[in-house]
């Protein structure tokens, strides 16, 4: 009896800490586009569009591509697109980030609990496995742990010490990263109620379906994607508050290049 109390509860600690057997070992290769690990955030008091279009902190690739959401400007309007750069690591790296995101708890099924903070958003940690794609979704992760239970603040321990350590990876200098695809977030265009100068003068939308595209799932926005070069181009002579014109009406637009496991709106639906 003793002996069968022990194995059960071996293996409910083995479960709780999130080991290997649990969601599988991290494949020992990747195609070039394949998404291995990537932290992004959800929620929170964020505009729903802008959470459409807002970057993943860190997203890595099967061929060593770590490309990251840069720094953003305090100026008002901000540019037309976000700032998003891309450093590389070797094959070795890429996969032991994998086996420390396992090893972490990613997709484990814990139970990680909701802490009490007001409309903090979602910290979405995705691995790629054997098993394929597993994903952890921690509330106000490394915000505070008010209303957790010790089993749920232990759970969180490593994730909140996995992004530290993402965030802090030294890979060298960043470059900016070069999109295929851009997809466009569009609402009617408002003139400016906030008493700053003259808005900037409209632009000419050039991709090749008009604004402001399809519904995006169950989201209140309307999204299309477009060839990177020609908006690109299109966007250094705008910013964030720029009249985009595209079938006779103006359209007030959020970009978002796509990354490389990205190809349509509906990717980038969260």
């Amino acid at each position: 009896m003793k002996l069968s109390r022990l194995i059960l509860a071996t293996a409910l600690l083995a479960a709780a800490c999130g080991s290997p057997s649990t969601v599988g070992e991290p494949p020992t290769a990747y195609a070039p586009d394949d998404l291995v690990l990537q932290v992004r955030s959800s929620g929170g008091m964020l505009p729903v569009e802008m959470l459409v279009t807002q970057v993943p902190e860190i997203s890595v690739y099967g061929d060593g591509r770590v490309i990251t959401a840069g720094p953003v400007t305090e100026m008002y309007p901000g540019p037309a697109l976000p700032n998003v750069q891309v450093r590389h690591a070797s094959p070795e790296t890429v996969r032991k980030l994998a086996e420390r995101a396992v090893k972490a708890g990613v997709g484990n099924g814990a139970d990680l609990g909701t802490p009490q903070i007001m409309d903090a958003g979602t910290t979405i940690i995705t691995v790629r496995t054997g098993a394929g794609l597993v994903t952890s979704d921690a509330p106000a992760l490394g915000l505070g742990d008010d209303g957790l239970s010790a089993a749920q603040h232990q759970a969180r321990k490593p994730l909140v010490e996995l992004v530290r350590y993402l965030r802090e990876l030294d890979l060298g200098e960043p470059v900016a990263f070069e999109p295929s695809l851009v997809a466009a977030v569009g609402h009617q265009w408002r003139p400016r109620e906030d008493g700053l100068p003259t808005d900037p003068p409209p632009v000419d939308w050039p991709g090749a379906a008009p604004l402001p595209g399809d519904p995006v799932g169950n989201l209140n926005v309307r999204c299309v994607t477009a060839d990177a070069a020609p908006v690109l181009a299109a966007a250094r002579n705008a910013n964030a508050r720029t009249p985009w014109v595209s079938g006779g009406a103006r359209w007030e637009v959020g970009l978002r290049p796509l990354l490389p496991h990205e190809s349509s709106c509906a990717d980038v639906n969260r």
